[in-house]
């Protein structure tokens, strides 16, 4: 409760705004300290003064030295600095530049929001050569709309500069006006605005704006100026958005006074119009008129204007009202910024202006200055030394401060025109002035309701010099505050606030505005000054002061940390007795109660001595408010003493008798085995933190949960963790069996606390701390003896409940059991609750029906559902649980809850076991194997009870399990316990859609998606597998397979890497598997779509039955999860997907084939250009749509480009076939067959397919795949023509191997010599550079020589040249 300043904004890009005001100071290049912190970047940290003090046999030069001065120095000193009161806008101008500095919000390091100041706008703002700015203003413009709260619409920053011309900007530097009101150089700029009046007596004051010449004081009317800059923004507006005619704004309405008798004049106040009593009226006309002087009968409304200078010192200028009349001028409009200057030129012709040439001459001359009317100083201060710098009036209009080159700051009395007070020692001190109302409160009691709010006003010095903020009260007042900041500093004080305001408008708004700030330029920080009324009241008159200095020895006693506990409790005592206002006591009270060092034995004493000290009072003098915190928190202090009285180690438990828990053993044998598999997997060691439960709950944390109403205790729901701390301190003992568990109860009863709200911490603390839970074995018995003793407590279970009806007092248990993710200590909890209801619904059926009839409950059968899903939970949560192997996705493992599985709606459990089968990794085929051999055990129709059992035998006999197996058997358990939730085919479109989920998250896991459209080839529902595909294609898949499309396309081949990533999100590797994906789905959407556009392709077509003859599968839930309620599941939705067309899927399964082979094999292609304009238009569209696609013979131009890049496919394919068998991969074997999807292209594509197979025979030959060559060659049916090729290539390998080969031996040469000269001839034309692999054996040529003869016929051309070629070969076998 004492003065303050505070950071509430921050100034970004400080260091740019520097450089560009000061570019001489801007470094050459950055050197090593200076690059090495980017947080110069923002904030210049000003270090100018540091070590100042030492001498100067540094190892620094002094020219750098020199440098860092100016680069560090108190630059700010020399601009023009000026903020909005709003703060959301701020000025800086040096000469002739400025930068406009907007507000924005952002988040700071710890997350939270701050505001900050950022330049929007900079650049020049001189219009005329040589002028500079003198003085800047920023004033914010209210909101004209009825639904404005008080924010301003928009701010006008106001220029003064050096030439006198006035100019009025936007905040994004747009000129809107300017004006040439007197030749003399601005010296000041002051604005006025409208404040409400606080009491009847006080002259409501108009708004101006004031501008200070060396001789002049011209006053522009408020309400004129802000009719004026709205009509020139919304000139600017209508330019910007290309034209209207140009409405003129309204003449500005101003006065011009010429002041008079004063040699110089600094600054200038306006105080506003005054009006003189009855006696000073006369006094005035006495002196001034003598004896006889008249006297009006109504005093004259004078306007006071305060400057300060030289001769004299201060003067006091009045104008009286009606002396002068306004002058009107012409606005001249101008638009600054290259927008609007633009379209302007463009629109000259509306706009009335002269073209560039005519307009220069017009420009140069100055537009007429009006005469000022003279005004001479009615009384000053003359002191002929002295000399003022700056004049601050107050907010309130009654003082004034002035600062002279003496170091003085003077205190002026603006009615009576004195000087009341002088501090010294102030050299170059800044002004400014804070307005404190008085807080609405006790003073309202004492006196009447109808009294105006009290004001103080508080003067704020800022001593650079001295480095020093200090608050003095005013008018003789002491210093109240004083704060060390830095020596560049600057001080901000506006005086005025929105502009456009009156008594109407202003109701009903709550402006908050910033009455002084502190800039500090090494920081970047605003800072405001926050002073307490109270600090304004004398010593004498306030004991609110004397308790606020009483509170803050408490509050710093209590901060202190190593203090005796009696010591502390003596000195908070006195203290606390000696404050004597209520509301201090108050709070000097709650906050020794919040302290977390104070003992609760001190605060018990303390708060029974002030109890005491209240009761001893006159009961109509004491605080109720006071006196009923005093007794509710003794009473809490008294609860929390006497439970951490039964929880200590000392008290010993009650031996308490065995009860018969002959039921809940029968279930926990049931249970046990999947309950020790839970407990196993969720037993791993985890980080905790020290604010976690398990440590002595702190007595501030007790008595900040519960509070005290009409002598009863209420618990406030705090934070989880809190409630589970504070049911820690009342219950673990109990739980743990070391606190006795009836005096635990017994006390609770007594305290007043409800048995809710002590079932709800009780079941907290249960589920919470579950780990705890499961280790300890009598905590299921202790717990059985608290439900039962609170379920006895007067208020728990209702004495009218009919067994018949469902009882709050259970449903509250099963309600936090199905919402808690503690699966095991749920169901424990359900199991004990359970037994305890069924107990009590037995004896009160018995009490009511005599005779052996056994009780049918409706809470029964709750209980048996309760328990079936919580069971069900139990083994879902033991699945989720595994561990992931190394290596896998991983990720934190999914917590479940009855609760979230009914809101998940039907798919939930199947959604659940595919993110577990994702995090586990485990492949398809792996978990179909699992699957199947789980179907297989079910027909042995063995209970899951057993299943578990024997499981758990073998884990004690292997000691070790593999992770496989563990998933194998959990699985198992949870699909046996989930029959229809996990239905083969439903699972498997889980995960399908599971997979693809995770792919498009990262889309360079190729695997992903190939992973997902297995699991969709493993769905036996063709309806299911038709929607899930579809979905599949619509959602993830066509966006990015049109992206890899047009980028092909665009291209001409396949893209590189960096080409990929940037439109289609994935590399050039992971794009050819996702093609290859793509395929694979298409060709699965065709598989289960109509058999009636079946083609007799086999590539395309591997189903002879369609959709429409399939069974459409029914969907089902178990009983107890029938309630499920949530999004629909994947299966559901699949089913809801409308049907294909058929020709439009395989349409995009031939695209998607092109793509892959072009991206598989590195080719060039456009792919969209091997379709005509019908099949381009058709590509991308909805796969259920019906679109025209291509029909009849193509045209043969394209037929060839499709031919040609088929056999590059077939190339490509065997050059990889060549490389795989050279290095001996088994890749290219596992991957597409390429032959048979080029043969099954081809017929799509009308290419003849008997081509593509010569072309791949004579590939084959030229790759030296012999073997592969014959198995294909067998299929060609112009054997003529293939017969012609291969001749060719059997004479290349034969010219290799007589004319090109190395090592040529005797009997080559004379083989050679011995040939027809035709063969010789021949062999010697042809080029074995062609072949791949030329040196093959002679055995695979002569066979190829033997095929030739054979597929050539007798009469053939070339007959006679295959025969010559056979006896060559032939004895070049016979040589070797």
């Amino acid at each position: 409760m004492s003065c303050c300043l505070q950071d509430f904004c921050r100034v970004q890009e400080l260091r740019q705004v520097r450089e560009f005001l000061f570019p001489s100071q801007k470094p050459a290049a950055a050197g090593p300290a200076e690059s090495k912190d980017p947080a110069e970047n923002e904030l210049t940290w000003d270090d100018s003064d540091w070590g100042s003090w030492e001498t100067s046999a540094e190892n620094k030069e002094d020219g750098e030295t020199a440098e860092e001065e100016v680069q560090h120095g108190p630059w700010l000193q020399d601009c023009v600095l000026s903020i909005s009161p709003c703060s959301d806008l701020m000025v800086i101008a040096r000469e002739h530049k400025a930068a406009f500095l907007s507000a924005k919000w952002q988040n700071d390091d710890s997350g939270r929001e701050e505001m900050t100041l950022a330049v929007s706008w900079s650049g020049m703002l001189n219009a005329e050569e040589g002028e500079c700015v003198s003085s800047v203003i920023c004033i914010p413009l209210a909101s004209q709309k009825r639904s404005s709260t008080g924010r301003p619409d928009w701010t006008c920053i106001v220029v003064g500069f050096s030439s006198g011309y006035v100019r009025f900007y936007t905040e994004n530097g747009v000129l809107l006006l300017a004006q040439l009101l007197n030749e003399d150089p601005v010296l000041r700029l002051k604005c006025r605005t409208y404040e409400i009046p606080r009491h009847p007596g006080v002259t409501e004051q108009h708004e101006e704006l004031s501008i200070l010449y060396p001789t002049a004081l011209v006053t522009i009317d408020g309400f004129s100026l802000f009719q004026s800059l709205r009509a020139c923004r919304n000139q600017v507006a209508r330019a910007a958005a290309a034209g209207s005619d140009v409405v003129q704004p309204p003449p500005l309405a101003y006065k011009k006074w010429g002041l008079q008798d004063m040699d110089t004049i600094i600054d200038h106040s306006s105080v506003g119009i005054m009006t003189l009593n009855v006696f000073d009226q006369m006094k005035n006309a006495s002196i001034l008129g003598g004896f006889h002087a008249s006297v009006k009968g109504s005093p004259p409304a004078m306007s006071q204007y305060i400057t300060v200078g030289g001769g004299p010192f201060t003067g006091f200028y009045y104008a009286v009202e009606g002396s002068s009349q306004p002058l009107l001028s012409h606005v001249a409009l101008a638009v600054a910024s290259k927008l609007t200057s633009a379209l302007f030129s463009a629109a000259s012709g509306w706009l009335g202006w002269k073209n560039k040439n005519e307009e220069e001459p017009a420009q140069k001359q100055k537009p007429k200055v009006e005469p000022a009317t003279p005004l001479p100083v009615r009384f000053g201060l003359p002191d002929s030394r002295r000399h003022g710098e700056s004049i601050c009036l107050s907010p309130c209009n009654t003082m004034a401060g002035v600062t002279d080159d003496f170091g003085r700051v003077t205190l002026l009395d603006v009615a009576r025109g004195i000087a009341i007070r002088m501090w010294k020692g102030y050299r170059d001190a800044q002004l400014g002035w804070v307005q404190v109302s008085e807080a609405r409160g006790e003073r309202e009691i004492a006196t009447s309701p109808s009294m105006p709010r009290r004001h103080a006003q508080f003067l704020v010095i800022y001593a650079p010099r001295r480095g020093i903020l200090e608050v003095w009260g005013t008018q003789h007042g002491p210093r109240v505050g004083a704060f060390t900041v830095g020596k560049h500093c600057r001080l901000l004080y506006s005086g005025y606030r929105l502009m456009g305001v009156n008594s109407v408008t202003s109701q009903g708004w709550h402006l908050n505005t910033q009455q002084v700030c502190l800039f500090d330029p090494s920081t970047g920080a605003l800072r405001s000054v926050t002073i307490p009324f109270h600090l304004a009241l004398s010593d004498k008159k306030s004991e609110r002061a004397k308790d606020m200095h009483l509170l803050k020895r408490l509050t710093a006693l209590l901060k202190s940390r190593e203090i005796d506990p009696a010591l502390l409790e003596s000195e908070a005592q006195s203290i606390l007795l000696e404050i004597k206002h209520p509301a201090v006591k108050k709070q000097a009270l709650e906050s020794l109660l919040a302290n977390k060092n104070a003992p609760v034995s001190c605060l018990t004493n303390i708060t029974q001595a002030l109890l005491a000290s209240l009761k001893e009072q006159d009961p109509e003098a004491v605080d109720d408010a006071l006196l009923q915190l005093c007794s509710s928190q003794l009473k809490l202090l008294q609860l929390y003493s006497d439970v951490q009285l039964l929880h200590s180690p000392d008290t010993s438990p009650s031996e308490t008798e065995p009860l018969s828990l002959a039921g809940i053993e029968e279930d926990l044998a049931r249970i046990g085995p999947i309950l020790r598999r839970y407990t196993e997997l969720n037993s791993r060691p985890c980080v905790t933190f020290a604010q976690d439960p398990g440590g002595p709950l702190p007595v501030r944390a007790f008595l900040s949960q519960l509070v005290c109403e009409g002598g009863e205790l209420r618990v406030i729901r705090g934070p989880d963790t809190d409630w589970t701390h504070l049911g820690s301190f009342l219950f673990w003992g109990c739980l743990s069996g070391q606190s006795p568990l009836e005096k635990v109860c017994e006390t609770l009863q007594q305290s007043g606390i409800s048995p809710q709200q002590l079932l709800s911490l009780l079941l907290t603390v249960w589920l919470n701390r579950e780990k705890e839970i499961l280790k300890r074995a009598d905590a299921i018995r202790n717990l059985h003896t608290l439900l039962n003793t609170l379920s006895s407590m007067k208020g728990a279970v209702e004495e009218s409940w009919d067994v018949q009806c469902i009882s709050p007092w259970w449903q509250q248990v099963r309600s936090a059991c199905v919402q808690s993710e503690s699966a095991g200590a749920a169901l424990l909890a359900a199991l004990v609750a359970h037994r305890a209801a069924k107990s009590s619904i037995t004896s009160l059926a018995e009490s009511k029906f005599q005779g052996d009839w056994e009780c049918v409950s409706l809470e029964l059968e709750q209980w048996v559902v309760c328990l079936r899903q919580l069971e069900d939970v139990l083994a879902l949560q033991t699945l989720l649980s595994l561990p992931p192997p190394q290596g896998s996705p991983g990720g934190a493992a999914q917590r479940c809850s009855v609760k979230s599985l009914l809101e998940s709606g039907r798919g939930g459990v199947a959604d659940s076991v595919a993110k577990l089968i994702f995090r586990q990794d485990v492949p398809p085929e792996m978990l179909k194997d699992i699957v199947q051999q789980r179907e297989e055990e079910q027909h042995t129709e063995e209970p899951v009870e057993q299943l578990l059992q024997q499981q758990q035998q073998q884990v004690e006999e292997e000691k070790e399990m593999n992770g496989v197996q563990k998933l194998e058997e959990l699985l198992a358990c949870v699909c046996q316990r989930f029959p229809h939730s996990l239905a083969i085919d439903v699972l498997w479109a889980h995960c399908c859609w599971e997979y693809v989920v995770q792919w498009n998250k990262d889309p360079e896991m190729g695997r992903y998606l190939e992973w997902s459209v297995e699991y969709l080839k493993m769905i036996s529902s063709s309806h299911i597998q038709l929607g899930i595909s579809s979905m599949m294609w619509n959602t993830f898949i066509v966006k990015r397979f049109s992206a890899a499309a047009f980028l092909m396309e665009k291209v001409g081949k396949a893209p590189k890497d960096r080409l990929c990533r940037r439109d289609v999100g994935m590399g050039d590797a992971a794009m050819t598997s996702f093609l290859g994906s793509c395929v694979q789905l298409l060709q699965t959407l065709m598989e289960v779509s109509s058999s009636s556009f079946l083609p007799p392709y086999a590539f395309f077509s591997k189903a002879d039955s369609g959709v429409e003859e399939a069974y459409v599968p029914e969907l089902c839930v178990e009983e107890v999860w029938g309630s499920a309620e949530g999004p629909a599941s994947i299966a559901e939705l699949a089913l809801q997907q409308k049907a294909v067309h058929y020709p439009l899927v395989q349409h995009h399964c031939l695209l998607a084939s092109l793509l892959h082979a072009a991206m598989s094999f590195s080719l060039r292609l456009k792919p969209l250009s091997l379709f005509d304009s019908k099949g381009k238009n058709a590509f991308f569209r909805e796969l259920t749509s019906i679109q025209l696609l291509p029909s009849g013979d193509m045209d043969p131009n394209l037929v060839a480009i499709r031919q040609e890049f088929l056999m590059l496919v077939l190339t490509g394919w065997v050059k990889a076939v060549g490389e795989a068998e050279d290095t001996g991969s088994a890749k290219v074997s596992r991957d597409m067959d390429w032959p048979a999807v080029c043969m099954e292209l081809a017929s799509l594509l009308q290419v003849n397919a008997d081509i593509l197979r010569r072309h791949l025979v004579w590939e084959l030959y030229n790759q030296g795949l012999d073997l592969r060559a014959e198995e294909v060659m067998l299929e060609v049916e112009d054997k003529d023509v293939l017969g012609s090729q291969l001749l060719v290539l059997t004479g290349q390998r034969l010219a290799f191997s007589l004319l090109h080969s190395q090592t040529q031996t005797k009997a080559t040469m004379e083989l050679l010599a011995r040939l027809p000269p035709t063969l010789c001839t021949w062999l010697k034309a042809m080029d074995p550079s062609e072949l791949r692999c030329p040196s093959v054996p002679l055995k695979q040529s002569s066979r190829l020589v033997s095929k030739v003869i054979e597929m050539l016929p007798e009469n053939h051309a070339q007959y006679s040249l295959a025969l010559h070629l056979l006896e060559t070969v032939d004895s070049l076998q016979e040589n070797e």
